[in-house]
């Protein structure tokens, strides 16, 4: 099988919801069975339209790339805010994705992706990922809370960035370490788990924000180990592209992008 058709063979579909009683018009929402092959191909599937609309890709990119250097001014001078902060990454990077799902969309269809509809993207469905943006604003709002509380009463005042630093390779902080990374690990698994194909779902799909979320949800808790598996790619090849003063961003974070619309059209079947 190609990877241009990884999300247009017909699979096994592994679970579905009923349809609500009386509502003949609503299709139950499908699953289809992934294996531990798929996120990489899916990645593929992303190389391959990133490199069909580079331009379109590389301005998304080039928007990650500003918001680690956001990040890391932040660190610099709150370095408490810094993990809830970086919950920004989750929280907007799958609306600045909107632009790239739409690319990978005009580009599915046979069509010339267009600059100008990918900033538009969020135009034509703009009431459902409103409701879903404030679902993930309030948990990136409870991530902060909670770092914030996990630094007060770990430390007497906030730390600067040396001292910040200095705390978590001090093995007597153990315990901080521990709860800073439980709180983060948390939540970055509960915005994963929502958003990872409802946001492409809602722009592909007249579907509401609420049933894309369950949706997303019932995937990662219904074949959990490839998810795990696509999140830690994801993880994997973010954190690589940081390394180089965020540089790398500006092609892994497009990639990424494109490959997580091919993600949602593997998993969930029309």
């Amino acid at each position: 099988m190609s990877p241009t058709d990884s999300h247009d063979t017909p699979a096994t579909p592994q679970a579905q919801t009923a349809p609500p009683d009386g509502d003949a018009a609503s299709p139950p929402i499908v699953l289809r069975q992934l294996g531990f092959a798929d996120p990489l191909r899916w990645l593929l599937l992303g190389w391959r339209d990133f490199v069909r609309c580079p331009g379109i890709g590389l301005f998304y990119g080039g928007c990650f790339m500003v918001m680690g250097w956001s990040l890391l001014k932040v660190y610099e001078h709150a370095p408490a805010y810094t993990l809830a902060l970086s919950a920004g990454f989750l929280l907007v990077g799958p609306f600045l994705c909107l632009g790239l799902y739409r690319a990978s969309q005009r580009l599915e269809r046979g069509e010339r992706p267009d600059f100008g509809d990918s900033l538009l993207a969020w135009d034509t469905r703009t009431a459902q990922l409103g409701i879903f943006g404030f679902v993930l604003l309030v948990l990136e709002m409870l991530w902060g809370r909670a770092t914030l509380v996990i630094f007060a009463v770990s430390f007497e005042g906030m730390p600067d960035l040396k001292g910040s630093l200095l705390a978590l390779l001090d093995p007597e902080n153990i315990g901080f370490i521990a709860a800073w990374a439980a709180v983060g690990a948390l939540f970055a698994t509960l915005i994963f788990a929502t958003s990872v194909v409802s946001i492409p779902m809602i722009l592909h799909r007249q579907t509401d924000a609420i049933t894309a979320g369950l949706t997303s949800f019932r995937l990662v808790l219904s074949q959990t180990g490839v998810m795990l598996w696509w999140a830690l790619l994801i993880a994997l090849l973010v954190g690589l592209a940081l390394l180089p003063a965020f540089i790398g961003l500006l092609v892994v974070g497009p990639v990424v992008g494109h490959a997580s619309w091919h993600a949602y059209r593997a998993a969930v079947a029309d």
